[in-house]
């Protein structure tokens, strides 16, 4: 009999790491790699976050906190849903996670039963479908293609609705895409689910705050208040504030949801490391001063990236609204061989390829979902990214 147990079998590690440590071990072998694979801002926490982390830990804030996360985070949650996203919460409808990935889990395992589906439009962030499976629910993925810009629209959401739906998971600016719902868009949804009171929608809104040209951010509680009632309304600090390494997520809803999401923490993480939930709290109430110039700068990389892999042969790619990535697509270099007589049949031979060739690693459409496309993070300086796109070209020009 197996030591391990059989719910492992439905699911796989993340392939977005599993890229990442890929090419941290290339170059710990000496191997020149350009890793474009991390979800992670290059910026640094800024100084006033730093500094009250540190004023924590000299007033002696060592000690185990709520479960749900301190009052004082809570209450600066409830602050900024109100004042960003005209939410009103109580502190006791906030919940605070090691992440916004635990924060999903525990909402999933907290709902969830065998044979729940959740919809997951595609392409998707990788966890979303591993979780669901793991509370045993069933993953309902709705292709969004290019011609929509990788969006779910209102048919497309009321066709995959059936009596056994439990959840809709709606990301905005999306990981991978980079796409972004407008408050139109969102309308549009929340017709459809106004119509369908047993579903309940999940929004993940990590990359808030990261939206380019006049986009301007909505979420879905926010355009139709008639689903606050049934909206898990999920964010964090890890993007906005390049703080992914302090794990602080945190969400909104009602209180028996929040209640039972509570109850799964208390039996794993307890609670988030309580210098982190200081250092979030400043983070949350503290003006954005910083974020303007990161704002410009990743605009100018998504910009640069996306010009240089449409100058690319075989290769087109749409500029995002948000988050900071592009997924270009490879359907141009499919059936195609490299210089060393291997045929390119998959979005994944072609990221094996490119990093044997290369050396730069990318994500594999396959791995959120949608084929034949691939993720580029371009949460790095514009000159690496001028290198990596030099190379990519270098290497579908390559191709025979």
């Amino acid at each position: 009999m197996s030591i391990l147990a059989q719910r492992l079998s439905a699911i796989k590690p993340s392939p977005t790491i599993a890229v990442t440590q890929k090419a941290a071990e290339l170059k710990a072998a000496g191997r020149d790699v350009i890793g474009l694979g991390a979800g992670e801002p290059d910026f640094d926490t800024p100084d006033h976050i730093k500094a009250a982390a540190k004023a924590a830990l000299d007033r002696g804030e060592t000690k185990y906190t709520a479960v749900a996360g301190t009052l004082t985070l809570r209450k600066a949650i409830c602050a900024k849903f109100k004042r960003e996203n005209d939410l009103d919460y109580t502190p006791d409808q906030v919940t605070v996670g090691c992440g916004g990935k635990q924060v999903i889990y525990n909402a999933i395992m907290a709902t969830v039963d065998a044979g729940d589906e959740v919809i997951i439009p595609a392409p998707y962030w990788v966890s979303y479908p591993d979780i669901t499976l793991l509370a045993g629910g069933v993953p309902v993925f709705v292709e969004c293609t290019e011609a929509n810009n990788f969006k779910l629209t209102a048919e497309q959401l009321d066709a995959a609705i059936t009596p056994k739906t439990k959840w809709l998971v709606l990301n905005s600016p999306s990981n991978p895409t980079g796409a972004a719902y407008s408050a139109a868009d969102l309308k549009a949804l929340a017709d459809v689910l106004l119509k369908h009171p047993h579903v309940w929608i999940m929004t993940d809104d990590m990359y808030e705050h990261l939206v380019y040209d006049d986009f301007k951010f909505a979420t879905i509680a926010q355009v139709e208040p008639k689903l606050y009632d049934r909206t898990l309304t999920m964010n964090g600090v890890s993007k906005s504030f390049a703080m992914t390494g302090w794990r602080v997520g945190y969400a909104a809803g009602p209180l028996p949801v929040i209640k039972a999401i509570n109850v799964i923490q208390s039996q794993s993480s307890t609670h988030t490391a309580s210098v982190s939930q200081a250092a979030a709290a400043a983070a949350l109430s503290e003006p954005m001063d910083f974020f303007p110039a990161w704002r410009k700068a990743f605009q100018e990389r998504r910009d640069l990236v996306v010009k240089m892999l449409n100058e690319a042969e075989g290769l087109s790619c749409l500029t995002p609204e948000g988050a900071f990535y592009v997924y270009p697509s490879c359907a141009g270099a499919i059936g195609k061989t490299t210089a060393d007589g291997k045929t390119i049949e998959s979005d994944s031979d072609f990221a094996t390829y490119l990093l044997e060739a290369e050396g730069v690693a990318v994500v594999q459409g396959a791995a959120f979902g949608l084929s034949p496309y691939f993720r580029i993070s371009y949460a790095t300086s514009a000159d690496v990214l001028t290198e990596a796109c030099t190379r990519i070209q270098r290497f579908c020009a390559s191709l025979k």
